[in-house]
């Protein structure tokens, strides 16, 4: 266990902040031992805590010492390394990271991308329209749940009819109550990609999947199993960090209905308040990575061959690069948060998830006057997924 003054969490357990407030607890960390050593359990290795938003940046910028080709999940990691290391852009160290995330860049071109933005801020409007008629609803179910989903799907070019079964896997993947339930739906989001790659690289198209399938890392194509793979990504990383990231918006919306007032006022800028919310969100507890090296975090040794989990969730309400962090101010400036990440591996969909979270802001000041909660959220059982999977509410239309 990670142990801080009386306190000590065991932050390998999915149920661990189902009733511990981790604020609480990782200011103590910070406070005490900004980096600290948490003890194996169940068989697992142990692995080093860093908790101060100074030295999980500086962890994040140093890809040499600290690699992500073992697994950059606290989860997978203690279990062993990452099947996918290598192959999918998340778990791939240099050199191939860099040649591998080019091509990933080449097929989110600036073009995709704003058509797909557009899209989505007409989806969510209509959305958030139909929901502020419903009365009492669950927002994410009737909201939450649609627009990330149907964002990287119009981005990969999922036909319709397929989407209501990603939406199944994509949920089950990081957040099934059993871990042979997780595997199966991360399975079958892979096979799907693969088919789907496969399709794409015979009779290729002006999409992100025919231009993954087509393209070359190092002289050659990739295999269809890191197309799916890379596909994979994407759709588990857009559609459950957005997800979680708008349901916690609104959550707090209804808890501050004097920053509510402001953004329905103009007092404060969207862009501004898509920041504050991503970071008051910070939908990942944290990142992984493993020492390649000795060297030292903070004033501590680490050696070759250590895992090292970097937790945003404390970062991003480090007293000392955030004014009154604890409070949500839709204002914030400037507010360098590591909701998204850092580094070399910062996300590659940065900026879907910020026009999804914008088109969020603008739709409810559009058609919602007041936002109601109605019943207890459901948080997700998780020690990587930080957020809600439910969210009783009541939207007063417009």
């Amino acid at each position: 266990m990670s142990r801080t003054g009386t306190l000590s969490l065991d932050l390998t357990d999915a149920r661990t902040f189902l009733e511990q407030d981790p604020y609480e607890y990782f200011a103590g960390l910070r406070a005490h031992e900004p980096v600290s050593w948490h003890e194996g359990r169940r068989g697992q290795p142990g692995f080093w805590v860093v908790a101060d938003y100074a030295n999980v940046v500086a962890c994040y910028n140093d890809p040499a010492s600290l690699g992500s080709g073992r697994g950059t999940v606290l989860d997978v990691l203690l279990r062993g390394d990452d099947p996918a290391g290598g192959r999918m852009l998340a778990v791939t160290d240099r050199p191939r990271h860099r040649e591998l995330r080019a091509l990933l860049w080449r097929a989110l071109s600036p073009k995709v991308l704003a058509t797909v933005a557009q899209a989505v801020e007409q989806y969510t409007a209509r959305l958030v329209r139909q929901a502020a008629e419903l009365g009492e609803f669950d927002f994410a179910a009737e909201v939450a749940e649609h627009v990330p989903l149907n964002t990287i799907c119009d981005l990969l070019s999922v036909p319709s009819a397929d989407r209501p079964d990603l939406l199944e896997w994509s949920k089950g993947a990081l957040t099934g109550a059993d871990p042979l339930d997780s595997a199966e739906s991360r399975n079958e989001l892979v096979m799907y990609f693969m088919q789907l790659a496969k399709l794409r690289r015979a009779q290729p198209g002006d999409d992100v999947v025919s231009t993954i399938a087509t393209g070359t890392v190092g002289g050659e194509l990739l295999t269809l199993e890191e197309v799916a793979l890379n596909c994979y990504s994407l759709i588990i990383g857009g559609d459950e960090s957005s997800r979680v990231s708008a349901i916690s918006t609104v959550k707090a919306l209804a808890e501050h209905p004097a920053q509510w007032r402001a953004l329905v006022d103009g007092r404060v800028d969207l862009e501004t308040a898509v920041e504050e919310a991503l970071r008051w969100a910070t939908p990942s507890f944290h990142f992984a990575r493993t020492a390649t090296c000795d060297h030292v975090i903070g004033g501590v040794r680490i050696r070759e061959g250590d895992i090292v989990s970097l937790w945003n969730i404390s970062a991003n309400n480090d007293e000392d690069a955030f004014v009154r962090p604890r409070a949500f101010d839709l204002a914030r400036s400037p507010n360098r948060h590591v909701a998204l990440g850092h580094g070399p591996h910062y996300c590659l969909g940065a900026f879907l998830g910020r026009a999804e979270l914008r088109a969020l802001l603008l739709a409810l000041t559009r058609a919602v006057s007041a936002i109601e909660l109605r019943g207890a959220p459901v948080r997700i059982e998780s020690n990587f997924l930080n957020g809600y999977s439910s969210l009783p509410v009541r939207f007063t239309p417009r």
